[in-house]
């Protein structure tokens, strides 16, 4: 299964007032650097969670269907199937009838279950099923327990801007991190 996001998100979570007020940042100086940090805190726990902070489109790809015929979404929350197609031998899409769909979007992971799953004539990348997932359109929608863990990591990147190159960012996660975050990420036996 590989997941690719469709468009960015619409902003972000964090607004640069409220990471300056955090920061205690009064000057524009370093509103470029305060923007990028909040994309890439935005991207780190996105990654750590396995969750859509802002609602946006989602392309996945399955080479077959599950035998449980449950299908397992790796981001999440989702918010509303879009589209499922299935690509038969010569490449040529069919999109199905999802009507009649059961979907678990609040579960770890969200789960699908449609009522008709043809076999894809395609072996790689078969089946594609469109989906949104995320909290909301805005950072209000956004839980705050995880805007909290946002604004910590975007200070640690923020104080410690000039001893590691951008590159290698984020180079660490700040004290308590990892424990705002935990009741957000995916549980794997």
């Amino acid at each position: 299964m590989t997941i690719t996001e469709l468009a960015p998100p619409v902003g972000e979570p964090l607004t640069l007032a409220e990471t300056k007020a955090h920061l205690r940042v009064d000057l524009s100086a370093d509103d470029t650097l305060i923007t990028g940090l909040i994309r890439t805190v935005r991207e780190h726990l996105e990654r750590a969670t396995g969750l859509a902070l802002l609602t946006r489109t989602f392309r996945m790809y399955l080479d077959i269907w599950p035998s449980s015929r449950v299908i397992q979404i790796g981001r999440g929350p989702v918010q509303t199937i879009e589209s499922v197609t299935v690509y038969d031998a010569a490449g040529l899409p069919q999109e199905i009838d999802v009507s009649g769909f059961v979907l678990d979007g609040q579960a770890r992971p969200a789960r699908l279950v449609l009522p008709k799953q043809p076999a894809p004539g395609q072996a790689i990348n078969g089946i594609e099923i469109d989906f949104s997932a995320g909290f909301g359109s805005t950072g209000t929608d956004v839980p705050d327990t995880l805007k909290r863990a946002m604004l910590l990591h975007a200070a640690l990147l923020y104080e410690f801007r000039g001893a590691v190159c951008p590159d290698s960012q984020p180079a660490a996660v700040p004290a308590g991190y990892d424990r705002l975050i935990a009741p957000f990420r995916r549980r794997e036996l």
